[in-house]
């Protein structure tokens, strides 16, 4: 069996090289005679696993010290919620930037929580760019600045980091977390879904300044609260091990790569080379994104007669193409550019997408 070119957007392509790691370990790990998932979270071989794994994300992140990196459940969804309960007072505010449908989501659920204010959004241009800087309406007395670096549904991404003052912000990175070098200092929180860029669903990755886990705590269950699981190593209850040692493997194979340099110098490679084609396609592509804001994770587009998606989908992948199909919310096409997704993935694509205009252009 040959492995499909995979362009899902998440859960998403694994590194090959992880996964037949996985596949050899699977059945005796780390000379234990048993699977990795079979072991207890508190015996001294997985928390060895899970300390190794913290070390190897903070080096390849260059996190400074004052940072507690948490290996949660839930999915960034749940965390929508989470966030307000314990960075916010009962009564407090935060502020939120809307630029799609994922902060569109993280608004709607922290205001069951917190007084979550919209303080820039783009919607009015159906989320195909970023709301102007200097039309932010931030307020200086938030307890927290959230947004979405990148944006999977439209494909639209923030190139820099915002600068808030001296509110914390914090930045859902499901999506492009350890896609590029990343200055952790500049955040007071990060959260990432493990089902793109880090190892299989159902985990989440949280890095958190410490100070803000001292923040006075409001009502809730233990297990909803950070500085509990910071406390405790995020072994609260029993994690999700088998996630975690999958994003213990991928961290390495990212160091192995060469770090964060090099998979950001890689994925602006390949999203030039799939922007290239949809530009100079003479409008058989067109992405509508203002080019600015253009992720590189996360490349949609649309045919300019909707008619061939259909053809356009069944022909990919019978030509070993998957996940290229569009979110339902807009439709079209998209194809996600994770670390995980070679040069040469992105550049049968594009032969592919050539080929097809030929046929049907």
């Amino acid at each position: 069996m040959s492995r499909a070119w995979n362009f899902s957007a998440g859960p998403a392509a694994l590194p090959e090289a992880v996964l037949k790691r996985a596949q050899a370990e699977l059945l005796d790990w780390n000379g234990s005679g048993a699977s990795v998932m079979e072991l207890s979270h508190r015996g001294k071989r997985f928390m060895e696993l899970a300390a190794a794994t913290e070390r190897r994300l903070r080096e390849l992140l260059g996190m400074p010290d004052n940072y507690k990196v948490l290996f949660l459940q839930g999915g960034a969804t749940q965390h929508f919620a989470q966030i307000p309960m314990n960075l916010a007072p009962e009564g407090g505010s935060a502020d939120y930037i809307v630029t799609g449908v994922f902060s569109r989501k993280a608004v709607s659920e922290a205001a069951y929580h917190v007084d979550a204010r919209i303080a820039a959004t783009s919607e009015a241009n159906d989320f195909l760019s970023l709301p102007p800087r200097e039309q932010w309406t931030l307020n200086p007395a938030a307890s927290y600045v959230h947004y979405t670096p990148n944006e999977t549904i439209r494909g639209l991404e923030f190139h820099d980091i915002p600068d808030v003052g001296d509110v914390p912000l914090v930045a859902d990175m499901s999506s492009n977390i350890l896609g590029a070098p990343l200055d952790v200092s500049r955040f007071g929180l990060i959260y990432a879904g493990a089902q793109k860029n880090i190892g299989p669903s159902g985990l989440v990755v949280m890095i958190v300044r410490e100070d803000l886990l001292a923040r006075p705590p409001r009502p809730m269950a233990k297990i909803l609260r950070y500085a509990e699981q910071a406390a405790n190593d995020s072994m609260l209850n029993t994690p999700n091990t088998w996630g975690w040692y999958l994003a213990g493997l991928t961290f390495d194979w990212l160091a192995a790569e060469g770090g964060l340099a090099v998979m950001g110098e890689r994925n602006a490679r390949k999203s030039a080379l799939l922007y290239g084609a949809i530009d100079s396609s003479n409008g058989f592509y067109r992405n509508d994104v203002e080019r600015a804001a253009r992720s590189r994770m996360n490349v949609s587009f649309v045919l300019h007669d909707s008619a061939l998606d259909a053809l356009f989908l069944t022909e990919s992948e019978a030509a070993g193409f998957i996940g290229l199909k569009g979110h339902k919310a807009v439709g079209g096409m998209r194809a996600s550019l994770y670390n995980a997704v070679p040069e040469a993935a992105v550049e049968a694509l594009v032969q592919f997408m050539r080929d097809f205009v030929a046929k049907h252009g």
